[in-house]
């Protein structure tokens, strides 16, 4: 199996992320406009497995890098129940170290319902009394020697799980100088703001809803390219360390700092569900980074993904999200590095030859580069 090429020289070695564990079921709603608030409407439920954000974003980490040479380990709580089970045995498939996931008899697993409107798009719901709830930060203890025992770790905070926790786990993170990347619901911006928890960043990963929250009347979903100056300025003012990624569906994905910023747009794809793509976004782009690719370029915008050659971990993101659409599932059940590579062939797009170098064979199981 091909995977991204993870040894000392890396630039990250571990990842340990804490967040929310489990599956759900997917309504496909009859008719594309936007379910009101008081409205009852019919849809079919479809045969489709869905995954919690944290299982999707390590899932593509993981595929990426090979579990023998980069370790990943999630941090979190299922029920003793069916679909813990599955949701475990699924990342165990996948290389995912498990040690510090704990399965509990008396709460049931993370449910969600997910629902997808006729032209691909949707959204979701998702339990707040699960087991994924317990995680508290007693449990994050057992993190801090794996934290501190390799400083090369990515320490990723995901929703689904208390803000306090999450931002216990930042805490814990800065002090073993660990580079720290999360994402945000909507309705968690204004709160992480006032904890401090964006102060404890290198990476954030969020959708045009969320950067509107985040970023405040700089903002503008309907001209984001005419905004991303304004929106480099307040990252200048506010929080100078922070990167940052947009993610814009059907037109792409943007990445910025407090210096400069740059978009990628997407290539043409028959799309099974965009559900989980802005997840496996971010997971590509962490697998790139920890594999020495730099997260941005200073080049011109791209007028389109096949334009020049893939150089940045932007731009991989955005291949392996184009990907991951043409899944009716969440988790993309084929993707790896070789099937990523394939699908590039398809588009015609090219990767850079500093990229292909990292491309290699995955070790043998037991061993480590």
């Amino acid at each position: 199996m091909r995977v991204l090429r993870i040894d000392d020289r890396s630039l990250y070695q571990q990842l340990v992320g804490v967040g929310g564990l489990g599956t759900g079921i997917f309504l496909a709603l009859e008719g594309n406009h936007t379910l009101g608030r008081n409205e009852s409407r019919p849809g079919e439920l479809l045969n489709i497995r869905d995954y919690c954000k944290l299982h999707i974003v390590i899932h593509y980490v993981a595929k990426l890098l090979g579990g023998q040479c980069f370790r990943v380990f999630p941090v979190g709580k299922v029920g003793n129940d069916e679909a813990g089970r599955f949701v475990l045995k699924e990342m165990n498939e996948a290389g995912v170290d498990t040690r510090f996931v704990e399965a509990l008899d008396d709460k049931p697993t993370l449910f969600s319902v997910c629902f997808q409107y006729p032209d691909g798009t949707g959204g979701n719901i998702t339990t707040n009394n699960s087991a994924a709830a317990e995680l508290s930060e007693h449990d994050l203890a057992k993190t801090e020697d794996v934290l501190t025992a390799a400083p090369r770790t990515i320490a990723l905070s995901l929703p689904e799980v208390s803000l306090e926790v999450r931002d216990h786990f930042l805490k814990l993170a800065t002090r073993a100088q660990s580079f720290r990347a999360a994402s945000f619901v909507s309705a968690e911006i204004a709160a992480a703001k006032q904890l401090g928890m964006f102060e404890r960043l290198d990476l954030v990963a969020l959708n045009e809803a969320e950067g509107a929250e985040l970023i405040g009347p700089d903002f503008s979903a309907d001209d984001l390219r005419g905004c991303m100056d304004k929106c480099v300025d307040y990252l200048r003012r506010t929080y100078p360390h922070l990167h940052m990624v947009i993610s814009c569906g059907k037109n792409g994905a943007y990445a910025l700092n407090h210096e400069t910023w740059n978009y990628c747009p997407v290539p043409r794809v028959e799309i099974a569900s965009t559900a989980g793509a802005g997840d496996c976004l971010l997971g590509g782009i962490l697998a790139a980074m920890a594999a020495g690719i730099p997260f941005l370029s200073a080049r011109p915008p791209r007028q389109s993904l096949a334009e020049r050659p893939l150089e940045t971990a932007l731009e991989f993101g955005v291949l392996l999200a184009s990907y991951k659409v043409t899944s009716p599932h969440t988790i993309h059940p084929d993707a790896s590095l070789s099937s990523l590579i394939t699908f590039a062939e398809r588009a015609r797009v090219q990767f850079c030859p500093a990229l292909l170098r990292l491309f290699t064979e995955s070790p043998v199981v037991g061993s480590r580069t």
